[in-house]
This record gives structure tokens, sequence and C-alpha cells, in this order.
């Protein structure tokens, strides 16, 4: 018998194997790891008159995240000033895994040139994430495609 060699049929195979042996354990933690941590994105995505309001159009993009049964958000629009204008709650769940959605919510009374910022303030209700309500607001990112209004947290 003599010593195998790289390009022996058993030897390669015999390599691939402990090779895949040595990572596979650590491919799953990481891909768990990657879904528990991946963000909620939600960009405010346009805005335009509506009337008396400003309707406001949000991306909300769960590609990578958890189903959420219901996501209730606290907003505030902040005019051009900073001073806060108007409050509004909404929901914005259902989100389901692996989706991307367009929500649509008017500020009453509120004409869209005054509106220079939106705060996402608080999560009032998260249910179907795994994290506690306290740490939803940490689990979503926020963005803005609107060039004269900054959606922030």
């Amino acid at each position: 018998m003599g010593t195998s060699t790289w390009n022996d049929p058993g030897y390669a195979s015999g390599s691939i194997l402990a090779c895949l042996a040595l990572f596979l354990p650590f491919s799953g933690t990481a891909l768990a790891q990657d879904n528990a941590s991946s963000p909620l994105r939600i960009e405010l995505n346009r805005i335009e008159a509506a009337g008396e309001s400003c309707r406001t159009y949000f991306l909300i993009d769960n590609q990578k995240g958890e189903s959420w049964k219901s996501l209730k958000l606290d907003l505030f629009a902040l005019d051009t000033d900073g001073i806060a204008a108007k409050r509004l709650a909404v929901e914005v769940g259902p989100v389901p895994r692996r989706k991307t959605l367009i929500k649509l919510f008017d500020f009453p009374g509120l004409a869209c040139p005054r509106v220079g910022r939106v705060l996402l303030n608080d999560v009032l209700t998260c249910d179907g994430a795994s994290a506690a309500r306290e740490e939803c607001l940490s689990a979503i990112e926020t963005a803005s495609k609107v060039d004269s209004v900054s959606f922030v947290k």
C-alpha cells in the first residue's frame, strides 16, 4: 500500500468531507444570527398633498426579518423649524416575512411644504417579533427618499 496523493479519488472526496464537517456547524449559526439581527427597514418614500393633509408613503422592507402581526408606530411630523407640528399613531402591520409593503398615512391639517422631518418617536405595539416591545424600536432602521424631509428615530 502506498500513500494517497491529491489525485486519488478517495483522497479528494475525503478532504472535501472533512472540510464540510468543519464548516457546516458554523453556517447554520451564522444564518440564524443574520436573520435575528436583520432590521426592519422603514423608508419615507414619498409625500404629497391630499386636500388639507400631507399624505406620506412608507415603504416597509422585511426581506430578511421575521413576521410582525402588529406594529403600531408613534410618529411626529416636525415643521421646517424643527417644531412638533402633528402626532400620528399608525398601524403598519401585519408585515409578513420576506415581503415589502407600501403604507399610506395622512397628517391631517398639515401642508407638505411645512414638513421638515418625520420622527419615529416610539413603538406602541410590537406583536410577532421575538423582541420585547421596548426592544422593537432598535430593530427598526429608518431612511428617507424625500430630499426635503428626513425620517429619523
